[in-house]
């Protein structure tokens, strides 16, 4: 079972409709007790770092989303949900994040070097600079789904995928048994449904 994380900050309906399509259990909570005794959880995530970072912590699941990935469960960050997990954003001041992967979130603007469209929206390519299981199969040049205005940065020890935007821009990151995309995987057709199915298999072991 998979507990995906209700907390008022993500695009969790469609989520859970592609996890179903994909035979995987899950279920919408914001129950510790619940998400304790699920398999694997993933963070969610649309809106403001600041707002959704406040309302993890108000509700009592930063710490417990910590303690769970500090326990070895698989924890899967989407969108906003893995900006969440890195260090800190600078998206409308200072925010700490919750620091399970080493990084920060800047604006698009400040990495991307020629005026591009911002949001960064649409489908985009992805290159693998380092193996991880949660590409496994997926081929290099493979698209998927974005809409961010702020990305990571200073994570390349643990920069997974990669995506062109002019630049070079975070696409994923992981460390151990916690992995963030920034993109949607249930939005990116045939491509993301094998990246969660990969994930299933992360928890399986």
């Amino acid at each position: 079972m998979i507990a995906v994380i209700d907390y008022g900050c993500g695009n969790i309906f469609s989520l859970r409709r592609s996890l179903s399509h994909i035979g995987a259990e899950s279920v919408i909570t914001a129950d510790e007790d619940v998400i304790r005794g699920c398999d694997g959880i993933i963070l969610p995530g649309v809106g403001a770092f600041g707002a959704a970072a406040e309302k993890l912590r108000a509700g009592g699941l930063a710490e417990l989303v910590c303690s769970e990935a500090a326990a070895g469960k698989p924890l899967l960050g989407i969108c906003l949900g893995m900006q969440l997990l890195l260090d800190s954003s600078s998206e409308f001041g200072h925010h700490e994040g919750l620091g399970l992967i080493p990084g920060r979130i800047i604006p698009i603007n400040d990495v991307i070097t020629r005026p591009l469209q911002i949001p960064h929206m649409g489908w985009n390519a992805l290159s693998f600079p380092r193996e991880n299981a949660l590409f496994r199969g997926i081929e290099p040049g493979s698209c998927v789904y974005f809409v961010h205005s702020f990305c990571a940065v200073d994570c390349s020890e643990h920069t997974t995928a990669v995506a062109e935007y002019s630049a070079p821009i975070t696409a994923a990151v992981a460390r151990g048994n916690v992995y963030g995309v920034q993109f949607h995987p249930e939005k990116s057709g045939s491509t993301g449904l094998k990246i969660l199915r990969n994930f299933c298999e992360v928890i399986l072991g």
